[in-house]
């Protein structure tokens, strides 16, 4: 690794609260990311995978293990995926699932014209020519059965040019057997082009084994339905959003029988994030958004009776249960984040809420150094509502001193700040290097009432932006606090939320970072790609004249046209492969700053997307991110 980036830790190390041991950036990589890949089959261990970073060789190194549900000694081991169940294969064993990419359209200048095989070019007649970090090439992913060892399968989709599973972040969560084995349900959005862009329908459909006939059985539902599952009696639950065009809408559980159709959730004040059956089928057990956290919740299933579902909260903490692996007997296993420490498994009893840590991947590590501090704050907002602030303060804080002070913009915009690990805005990190971190559950975020996360929507420079003044204000009259030294921070809508903030913040801030995010609503509406996202949040396009709500947002919450009022250094980062806020975004900001004569940085990712992926990219963004700092504030 280049001698410079362990010359920049090693300073960062040495700002350290006290001089203590610190988290670093170079430690944060060492840490192991844990992920489950599932419970054995007699339900008496849980296989997982730990995923290191090699900063040197610029790589990641996975390895597997097994270890008890009670827990004890992990063992590695390999292939551990042949010791858990697969949903690959049918519940009778006869049938299996395979996922395969098949060519379907022309997209490059050789399949237009086969002899000019040199050609770069490239030919679109419709929207979605790229998606997320990934240009269209005219390839779809599709399902394929085969019975029993057959290498030919059967394409359940057969010259559709539509990919399951979806596009950019679906997974086998997308497909699923029924228990008889006699079908797989699936999800598709079967759109392409321009209606591809404007729409969230994507559906689940059925397909049949002995007719080889496909059923769409959410026809008439307009927005995402996703994540089928069947319950061992055969009743199909699933997560559907009502409103086409709305990507955040509530996402609640529907299921299926014999008789009727049932939202599970539709009269609980929140959003569901995953879910899985209980072994006996009379309910559901998911994890959900509340409060700052992310908890697990329960809701039965009442049958064949016509009695109401109730919602039940089960874990209580400041902790996110990230995801939900399955059921060990009566034990729930998940993965549990909080700001000081990255995900390891749990068991949860689901009679009384108790949790129990499973692995200890990182305890070694966390043991050498000091933790920050968490607090919970609640502050009045402008419109005398009660709004959650995380503060998080550096190691050995001491209320006599005065430290820098950091606004921590999330993005999203709809998603929740809460006890998440993030391996690049880490809050532990930061806080480690002397910071005070300030985060807001400011409007439009999950966790607090449908209403609270929806009213962002066309109001991004509105209450959302007097929620983050009214935050650092709030936190700035303590007596720790340098008021003289504050900054703020964040991307995506952090990004966007920084921008708009450089217009009207007032002089409060000293500095601020501002990474993937909207500067010019107008050149992101013409370059983006899935354009239901800037439909429902701008309210329409830029030239509808006579759309009230789009000209509101193109007028007055354009950070664009409030580049008269910048006056404060500012650094700004960016992928060069996000096709979601392109990088066009940056460099307009970028310019506007340095014509300004404004102190300025660009920093570019030209392989990366809307996040930073990379190892040794990772460490010149953390360490770029502190340089900054030291140089500003």
């Amino acid at each position: 690794m280049n001698r410079i980036i362990f010359l920049i830790i090693g300073i960062v190390i040495s700002s350290g609260a006290n001089g203590q041991n610190v988290m670093t950036p170079e430690l944060l990589w060492k840490l192991g990311r844990v992920s489950a890949l599932g419970i054995t089959k007699d339900e008496k261990s849980i296989v997982y995978q730990v995923k290191t970073y090699d900063a040197e060789l610029n790589a990641a190194i996975s390895k597997e293990y097994i270890i008890p549900v009670e827990g004890g000694k992990a063992v590695e081991i390999e292939n551990g995926s042949a010791l858990v169940f697969d949903k690959h294969i049918s519940p009778n064993g006869t049938h299996r699932i395979t996922i395969g990419s098949v060519k379907l359209q022309k997209v490059y200048g050789w399949d237009f014209y086969p002899e000019l095989k040199r050609s770069g070019a490239m030919i679109y007649d419709d929207l979605m020519y790229r998606h997320w970090d990934t240009w269209e090439d005219g390839k779809y992913s599709h399902i394929y059965l085969h019975k029993g060892n057959e290498i030919e399968g059967i394409d359940l989709m057969e010259g559709e040019p539509y990919n399951c599973p979806t596009e950019p972040f679906g997974g086998e969560e997308d497909y699923t057997w029924s228990p008889d084995g006699k079908s797989i349900v699936y999800v598709a959005k079967k759109k392409s082009g321009k209606e591809y862009a404007l729409s969230t329908n994507a559906d689940l459909y059925s397909y049949d084994l002995g007719s080889r006939k496909t059923t769409n059985l959410t026809d008439g539902m307009m927005g995402y339905d996703t994540h089928p599952a069947f319950s061992e009696n055969g009743v199909l639950a699933w997560l559907s959003m009502k409103r086409d065009g709305y990507e955040a809408d509530k996402n609640d559980i529907i299921i299926r029988d014999d008789q009727r159709q049932i939202n599970l959730t539709g009269d609980w004040d929140g959003t569901v994030n995953s879910f899985v059956w209980k072994k006996d089928g009379t309910g559901i057990y998911f994890n959900a958004p509340v409060d700052g956290t992310v908890q697990i919740f329960e809701v039965d299933y009442p049958g064949k009776s016509r009695k109401k579902p109730i919602v039940k909260q089960i874990t209580n903490g400041d902790f996110d249960v990230r995801s939900i692996v399955g059921l060990a007997g009566n034990k729930l296993i998940v993965s549990r984040t909080d700001m000081n420490h990255a995900a390891e498994i749990f068991s949860v009893d689901v009679s009384t809420g108790s949790m129990t840590q499973i692995t200890h991947t990182n305890d070694a590590h966390y043991n050498q150094v000091a933790l920050s501090q968490i607090e919970r704050r609640y502050v009045k907002t402008t419109d005398n509502k009660k709004m959650l602030v995380w503060v998080i303060y550096p190691p050995n804080f001491d209320r006599s001193k005065k430290y820098p002070t950091l606004l921590y913009c999330q993005g999203g915009p709809q998603s929740a700040l809460s006890q998440f690990y993030s391996f690049r805005w880490n809050f532990q990190v930061m806080a480690a290097q002397g910071y005070i971190i300030v985060a807001p559950n400011r409007r439009g975020m999950p966790g607090h009432g449908v209403e609270w996360n929806e009213v962002i929507s066309k109001d991004y420079g509105g209450q959302p932006m007097r929620d983050y003044l009214t935050a650092i204000d709030d936190v700035a009259e303590e007596s720790y606090v340098d008021k003289d030294r504050l900054g703020a921070v964040g991307a995506s809508f952090g990004g966007y939320s920084v921008f708009y903030l450089a217009g009207i913040h007032e002089r409060r801030f000293k500095t601020f970072i501002a990474h993937d995010g909207i500067f010019n609503m107008k050149s992101m509406y013409g370059t983006t790609e899935e354009m239901f996202f800037v439909n429902w949040d701008n309210g329409g396009a830029y030239w509808e004249t006579d759309n009230r709500a789009a000209m509101k947002t193109y007028r007055e919450f354009d950070p664009s046209n409030l580049v008269n009022n910048w006056d404060t250094p500012i650094l700004i980062v960016q992928g060069g492969k996000d096709y979601r806020v392109p990088d066009g975004q940056a460099f307009e900001a970028f310019q506007a700053a340095r014509l300004k004569g404004i102190k300025s940085r660009l920093l570019y990712f030209p392989n990366e997307n809307h996040w930073v992926l990379n190892v040794q990219n990772g460490l010149v963004w953390q360490n770029e991110f502190f340089r900054w700092l030291s140089e500003t504030l």
